[in-house]
């Protein structure tokens, strides 16, 4: 039976739900809706102008209906009286197909067809700093390397505490926190899980990591590259395909020719991976300021942390893929910005052609490719800006293919109308530089 969402309010003392969705550029939208109404919300979805938000709509689009899923309820720790919830988006009676969470269930339907159940984890990493932006907040976090500086991340544990403590109330299964490269920069891992749930974790991670900063007098960000001179924020998404039944890891390799563990069906995956990388960027990594952690230079830490090439490795973290051990590997190209439903969707509609098309990703690499990478050949190189990514996304047949046109479409549209806002925008720098040209 299906579970009645105004009997869990009453259980569990719940006075109002956000029924929420994910639009094309990840932002989060919502409606506050009180306990008394949820049965009719439940039923037939709280209502949306599609127009508003980002996706590609006009005025004259009828009501879109946000129609939550019961099972990604998740009651707010630092708020109980409220719940949210992840919902499907549908437009006359039929799912928007252009919406990330739609793409990323039709995938998951695609690889059920096939006995395939991919799991995943996420990295997020992000920032802590000032309330209005300019800085990092904990001034006294200065050194060069201040990766999992004890002093540095005990001096901001009230909110690291109150965050993780909301994911063990939660069942999420954190295991570490730790601060990471940058100065003011931390990240929180918890357990792995299906895709979906995974990335309805992800969505919410960030709005409790926001919610929290702030009542700590802070502000939380997960932009790509938020400090020219510091490591940007990354969000690496390990990866593995299980049976149907999550009883067997189908990636697992014991007779692995090649050392890392993994099996025929995952090197075809990670074939697929690798052969759409460069169209991949777009969605992995969507903003203008994205390409300035792909493309950076060394940082005071010494090490950008970031890819510039498509290659992988074993436990190797300055390859674009790493294989830290059997059975899975660790996709360090996305970042921050990117929307957790479609990055996901887009990693795998790649994984299935890559088994369907039987893609050899070649035999790993084991260098450092921030060193050594310059003076190899045969590899091809990350885009360097948005519009270079979006013309590749926009050319690619696997993606269109498994995405679907609507979707592709939808987001090229709307991500040059970004691109050409930004390019419009007169800079300081090149009045610095132009001035007296």
């Amino acid at each position: 039976m299906a579970t009645k969402l105004s009997k869990v309010a009453a259980d569990k003392g719940i006075e109002y739900f956000l029924i929420s969705f994910v639009d094309l550029f990840g932002s989060l939208r919502s409606k506050l809706v009180p306990a008394r109404a949820i049965d009719g919300m439940q039923k037939d979805g709280a209502g949306f102008a599609g127009f508003a938000a980002w996706l590609d709509m006009t005025p004259a689009h009828p009501d879109m209906f946000a129609i939550p899923d019961p099972d990604s309820l998740i009651q707010l720790p630092w708020k109980p009286e409220i719940a949210w919830l992840a919902s499907d988006l549908w437009m006359d009676g039929k799912p928007v197909e252009a919406s990330p969470r739609v793409a990323l269930k039709k995938q998951l339907a695609e690889a059920e067809k096939q006995g395939f159940r991919m799991k995943t984890g996420v990295e997020c990493e992000y920032h802590l700093i000032n309330e209005d932006g300019t800085d990092i907040a904990d001034e006294k976090d200065t050194q060069s390397k201040p990766c999992y500086d004890q002093q540095a991340l005990m001096r901001q544990y009230p909110v690291i505490k109150q965050i993780c403590d909301s994911m063990i109330e939660l069942g999420w299964g954190p295991y570490q926190n730790d601060h990471e490269d940058a100065n003011g920069q931390f990240e929180m891992n918890w357990d792995f899980d299906d895709a979906l749930k995974t990335a309805d974790r992800q969505v919410f991670f960030k709005f409790m990591v926001k919610s929290i900063a702030e009542l700590h007098g802070m502000r939380a960000t997960f932009m790509p590259k938020p400090f020219s001179h510091l490591t940007g924020n990354g969000c690496h998404s390990h990866v593995s395909i299980w049976n149907l039944d999550g009883s067997q890891n189908l990636f697992n390799g014991e007779n692995d020719s090649r050392g890392l563990g993994l099996s025929t069906l995952a090197y075809q995956f990670l074939g697929g991976i690798m052969h759409s990388a460069d169209r991949l960027t777009a969605i992995f990594n969507p903003t203008v300021n994205s390409y300035k952690r792909i493309n950076a230079p060394r940082t005071v830490s010494g090490a950008t942390w970031s890819p510039s090439s498509i290659t992988y490795g074993g436990n190797n973290r300055t390859h674009m893929i790493r294989v830290p051990d059997s059975g899975r590997f660790e996709l360090r190209l996305m970042d921050g910005a990117a929307n957790a439903y479609l990055m996901q969707a887009a990693i795998l509609a790649c994984g299935l052609d890559g088994i369907a098309g039987n893609r050899d990703p070649g035999d790993p690499l084991d260098i450092n490719m921030y060193e050594l990478g310059k003076d190899i050949e045969g590899y091809k190189q990350l885009p360097r800006n948005l519009l270079d990514a979006l013309r590749l996304l926009e050319d690619s047949d696997v993606l269109r293919e498994r995405l679907g046109d609507s979707i592709i479409d939808a987001y090229i549209k709307l991500k040059h109308t970004e691109w050409s806002g930004y390019a419009s925008h007169l800079t300081q720098w090149e009045r610095d530089n132009t001035l007296d040209c």
